[in-house]
């Protein structure tokens, strides 16, 4: 049995790779702030352990509550969109600190306690790999993402530990609709319309099924991907071909 820690997995896509890991016969901790959450997902193989992915003593506490884990999945992120020129500091920091130092602090504390066939998995975003206008700091946050992967991965090669990044287009998820919901209220739209302004950006016609991130973190903590390393794969139906 092999034990997996995924931040943000009280909802939408943690919450999906929990169950599927557990339905493997793993033993899961989930991590993050809203215990109500955790708990909804908690139970059988899934271990809830509350904790704030953007403060390091938090981190620290999370993972010697969880003990040694040999897949860490950075999952836990947030997102706001807004014109640049309207982008506060308050607004900037809030990004980073969850999205780019959350997965900082969370693989440094993975890598103190990883031993050889390790995996670290950051759940990025297709804005890791191209720009998204009206979310500046969301996106420059998952660029940072994308540098941390792929640098942590040359230096841990020849541990046997891979790192990893999974890039979506816009998921069927929480997050997502909230973004509906500030089309709808923005632009006067309708929810169908809402919905198809994003949709439509995926060559499908369609946003990603969290089942399709977890089904890739799942090969990814396999040995069949044992030398895929630094990688950012890329899960939008062609639209950054």
């Amino acid at each position: 049995m092999t034990r997996i820690l995924i931040t943000g997995g009280g909802s939408g896509t943690g919450a999906d790779m929990a169950r599927a890991f557990a339905a493997q016969g793993h033993e899961v901790v989930i991590t993050g702030r809203d215990a109500a959450k955790l708990d909804a997902v908690a139970g059988g193989l899934i271990r809830a352990v509350q904790g704030d992915v953007s403060d390091e003593d938090q981190v620290r506490a999370v993972f010697d509550a969880a003990g040694p884990c040999q897949v860490v999945i950075a999952n836990a992120g947030i997102a706001e969109a807004a014109p640049f020129g309207k982008v506060t500091m308050e607004h900037w920091n809030r990004i980073i600190a969850v999205n780019l130092t959350g997965v900082f602090l969370t693989f440094r504390q993975a890598l103190s306690q990883m031993g050889p066939g390790g995996r670290m998995i950051a759940i990025c975003s297709i804005t890791g790999v191209r720009g998204a206008a009206y979310a500046a700091p969301y996106a420059a946050s998952k660029h940072g993402v994308m540098g941390l992967v792929r640098s942590l991965a040359l230096e841990v090669a020849k541990k046997d530990i891979t790192v990893n990044a999974i890039c979506p287009g816009y998921l069927d998820t929480d997050m997502t609709r909230r973004s509906i919901a500030n089309i709808m209220d923005k632009t006067g739209r309708d929810r169908d319309a809402a919905v198809a302004s994003l949709a439509g950006k995926n060559p499908q016609g369609r946003l990603i099924a969290p089942s399709e991130v977890t089904g890739t973190a799942l090969w990814l903590a396999s040995d069949a991907a044992a030398s895929v390393n630094g990688q950012a794969i890329v899960l939008d139906g062609g639209e950054s071909a």
